[in-house]
């Protein structure tokens, strides 16, 4: 068990380092390539950063057979959402009111506006196809197809939309400590790009080493696998979003920051869902279904307040992120 806890600090300690290298390191990618920052915030970020937990779900259904895997791989699919549409919004809320207490930036999360929208009602559309519509459609693999489609004319619309280009560059990790012995400066995008994948790797073996050591605390507590894989895996595996839009929350990069909180939420209803759809039977029920729901409910609050108010308030993602905490105690009441 201490060998366990040690682990799992460590390997937090890692996400925690690799995500702060991650953001430096995409942020001055997509400078060099004149990119927008709904482009690297939805997309070069939120995809890069979704590859542990979208990793964990492949590895249980492809590598576990049986039906213990696929409980646990659909447990990993419907977290990743359910950890995205609630506690990443609840640790952004509670960080604009962090900084706002401490004299670091106004009370206002000033978000684009279009993006976050635009990437709320793919999310919706696409989540609640991929949960309901199997239930009516009996050929699965034609709705695993419309999501995939569904994310192709999201990236097309993502990249051909109105952005802010970036105006904040830091300093590249690997010149500020080997830039006297690598020509890091003259190839900054090159630099870049190395630093975005070694911390990608780092990310993800921190992730795995994490979600291992959870397990066996887990299973010596005497969790339930699929209880596990819905509650407590996706909270490391989703550890890249929420570190990285906490960072760019406190510097007031708010569209970067829920950028990559909400395209993430994009790629993480629509390619492993339709993994999951065609590799398993997708039986979604109970505590699975339950989640699902609140991911939706969570989502669709975020764009009733954009509907009516055009702008999102830190105190609502405060309350559409304390849904997790609702099903946490849902989930271990009966233990």
């Amino acid at each position: 068990m201490t060998a366990d806890i040690f682990l799992l600090l460590f390997n937090l300690l890692l996400i925690l380092l690799s995500a702060e290298v991650f953001t430096n390191g995409i942020e001055v990618f997509g400078k060099k390539l004149s990119l927008s920052q709904a482009v690297v915030g939805s997309i070069l970020a939120a995809v890069g950063t979704a590859l542990p937990e979208t990793i964990l779900p492949l590895v249980a259904i492809f590598l576990h057979k049986g039906e213990a895997g696929h409980s646990i791989g659909i447990g990993a699919i419907l977290g990743a959402p359910f950890m995205l549409a609630t506690l990443a919004f609840l640790l952004i809320g509670l960080t604009v009111l962090i900084a706002y207490i401490s004299k670091k930036r106004t009370f206002v999360f000033d978000a684009e506006i279009p993006t976050v929208k635009r990437d709320l009602i793919f999310f919706l559309c696409m989540y609640s196809c991929g949960i309901f519509l199997p239930m009516l459609i009996i050929p699965h693999i034609i709705v695993a197809f419309l999501l995939v489609i569904g994310y192709t004319v999201y990236l097309y619309l993502t990249f051909k939309s109105e952005s802010d280009a970036l105006i904040h560059e830091e300093k590249l990790y690997l010149e500020k400590f080997f830039g006297k012995i690598l020509p890091v400066e003259r190839f900054k995008g090159f630099f870049s790009f190395v630093q975005v994948l070694l911390a990608l790797f780092i990310m993800i073996e921190g992730a795995h080493g994490f979600v291992s050591a959870l397990q066996h605390v887990s299973l010596m507590l005497g969790f339930d696998p699929l209880l596990f894989a819905l509650l407590i895996a996706p909270v490391a595996t989703e550890l890249p979003e929420k570190f990285n839009s906490v960072t760019w929350t406190f510097k007031g990069r708010d569209t970067l920051a829920m950028g990559n909180v909400t395209g993430a939420m994009v790629f993480q209803s629509t390619f492993p869902v339709s993994v999951g759809i065609i590799f398993t039977d997708w039986n979604i029920t109970g505590y699975a279904l339950l989640s699902a729901c609140l991911a939706i409910l969570a989502g669709l609050i975020i764009l009733g307040e954009i509907h009516f108010r055009k702008r999102i308030s830190p105190l609502t993602l405060i309350l559409s992120g304390s849904f997790y905490l609702l099903y946490a105690i849902l989930i271990i009441k009966p233990f």
